[in-house]
C-alpha cells in the first residue's frame, strides 16, 4: 500500500473510533416505560427468592425487556415507581425504588427490584443490538464453568459423582445428609454419615474432578467445625452456608478454626448484607444471586467488591432468566467463577423457547442482544398489569440531579 494511502486509512479509522460512541448513543431511541406485566409460572417454587415468575417491561418504542422473580404485590409496588420514566436510566431507577418509600428495601422487595432491573438491562441491550455483557465491559472468559446440584442418580453416590464430571461439569455438589426418618436431626450421626458420603464422592470425581458440599445452615458451630475438619483432606472446592445467616460475625470464629474454602450468600440480598464478609476475607466465594440482590445493577457492584478483595463468584441458582442474567455478569468478571446448574442442564420451558447456551457442563456467551432470552406469554397466566405511575413520597435531588433521601 502507498504510504500516503496507508496514513489516510489510519486517519479514517481513528475518526470512526472517535465518532463511534457518539453514533451509538444517537442510535438509542428516546423511550418511556409504559407498562409492566407479571406472569405467574405454575412451576415456581414457594420461596419468594426462588421465584420463576416472569416480568415484562414494555416501552413506548416497542422494545420489551424480560425479567424473572418477585411476587404480584412486590412487583406492583416497584413497577409503579417506573411508569413514565426513561428505561435507560437503570441505576437511577434502582436507587428510586430503593429509596422511594422511605424505608430501605427488605429482601422480598429486593427480589422484585432484581426482576425489573434485569428487564431494564434487557431493553438497553436490545436497543443497542448488543448482549448485556458488552455493556458491562465485554467477555473476560470464553465460557463459564458450572457445577451440578441434584445430578441425576446413577446408582451409588460415587457413580453419580463420576458421571457428573464425565458430562463436562467442573464440580459435583452434595449436601449435609438428611435425617433417616426425615424429621429428627441428630447432628453427630449426620456428620459421620456425611463424611462417609464425601469419601465416596471424592473417589468418584477422581483427581481431575472437583466436589462441593452445602451445609444448608443445619449445623451448630461445633458441628460445622467438626465436619469441616473431617472433610478437609478430601479437598472440597467449597463448603456452603456452614452456619445460620443472621449473625455474620460468627464467621470470624469459624474462619479461625477451619481451612476449607467457605462460600456464603444464598440467603443474602444487596451488598450491605455481605460486604463485611468480603472485605474482611471471612469467605472465599460469594453466593449472592440475581434477582435476590436487586438485579444486574447491584450484582455488578458486588462483583467489583469481590474482585477488590480476591473473592470469587459462585452464585446460587434461581430461575432460567435470572441464570441468563448471571451469565452476563460472570462473563465479565476476572476472578474465579462457578455457576450452579440444576441436574444435568436447563429444563425445557414452554414459555422460554430460547434461554442461555449450555453444553458440556458450561454456559457459553452468545451474541443475541440483551439477555438473549425469548419469552412466549401464552403458556402463562398474566396476573398483574401496571400502567399508572405512583411515587408516594417526594425525593430530594442534589444540584447535579442525583437522588438523595426525603
Amino acid at each position: 500500500m502507498h504510504r500516503r494511502t496507508f496514513l489516510s486509512s489510519l486517519g479514517a479509522r481513528a475518526a470512526l473510533a472517535i465518532a463511534g460512541p457518539r453514533r451509538l448513543q444517537a442510535d438509542v431511541p428516546k423511550m418511556k416505560i409504559k407498562r409492566v406485566r407479571f406472569y405467574r409460572n405454575p412451576h415456581s417454587r414457594p420461596m419468594f427468592n426462588q421465584s420463576f415468575d416472569i416480568v415484562t417491561v414494555e416501552t413506548d418504542q416497542g422494545i420489551t425487556g424480560i425479567g424473572e422473580g418477585g411476587s404480584r404485590d412486590t412487583i406492583r409496588e416497584c413497577a409503579e415507581m417506573l411508569i413514565g420514566d426513561d428505561p435507560s436510566k437503570i441505576d437511577y431507577l434502582w436507587q428510586l425504588n430503593l429509596r422511594g418509600r422511605f424505608y430501605p428495601a427488605g429482601r422480598e422487595k429486593l427480589d422484585a427490584m432484581g426482576a425489573l432491573d434485569m428487564a431494564l438491562w434487557d431493553i438497553k441491550g436490545k436497543a443497542l443490538g448488543v448482549p448485556v455483557y458488552d455493556l458491562l465491559g465485554g467477555q473476560a472468559r470464553e465460557y463459564i464453568e458450572c457445577y451440578s446440584t441434584s445430578f441425576p442418580r446413577q446408582g451409588s453416590i460415587k457413580e453419580t459423582a463420576r458421571a457428573c464430571i464425565e458430562t463436562g461439569f467442573r464440580c459435583f455438589r452434595t449436601s449435609v445428609a438428611d435425617p433417616p426418618d426425615g424429621k429428627t436431626f441428630n447432628s453427630h450421626q449426620i456428620v459421620r454419615e456425611t463424611h462417609e458420603e464425601c469419601i465416596q464422592i471424592r473417589e468418584g470425581v477422581g483427581k481431575d474432578g472437583d466436589w462441593a458440599i452445602d451445609y444448608h445452615t443445619r449445623l451448630d458451630l461445633s458441628d460445622a467445625i467438626r465436619l469441616s475438619t473431617l472433610i478437609e483432606p478430601l479437598e472440597p472446592y467449597f463448603c456452603e452456608d456452614l452456619l445460620r445467616s443472621e449473625n455474620t460475625d460468627v464467621y470470624r470464629q469459624l474462619r479461625a478454626q477451619v481451612k476449607v474454602p467457605i462460600a456464603v450468600g444464598e440467603q443474602f440480598g444487596y451488598r450491605w448484607d455481605v460486604n463485611r464478609l468480603i472485605e474482611e476475607r471471612l469467605i472465599d466465594y460469594s453466593r449472592v444471586s440475581i434477582p435476590n440482590d436487586g438485579g444486574i445493577t447491584e450484582y455488578s457492584k458486588i462483583a467489583t467488591l469481590c474482585e477488590t478483595h480476591y473473592v470469587g463468584l459462585i452464585p446460587h441458582f434461581t430461575g432460567p432468566v435470572a441464570e441468563a442474567a448471571l451469565a452476563h455478569v460472570c462473563a465479565t468478571f476476572s476472578g474465579p467463577v462457578l455457576m450452579e446448574m440444576l441436574g444435568a442442564g436447563p429444563a425445557k420451558e414452554p414459555h422460554l423457547p430460547v434461554i442461555y447456551d449450555f453444553r458440556n457442563g458450561k454456559v457459553w456467551p452468545n451474541r443475541r442482544p440483551g439477555l438473549g432470552v425469548e419469552f412466549d406469554p401464552k403458556p402463562l397466566q398474566m396476573v398483574l398489569e401496571v400502567t399508572e405511575g405512583s411515587r408516594p413520597i417526594p425525593l430530594f435531588h442534589r444540584p447535579d440531579g442525583s437522588l438523595t433521601n426525603w
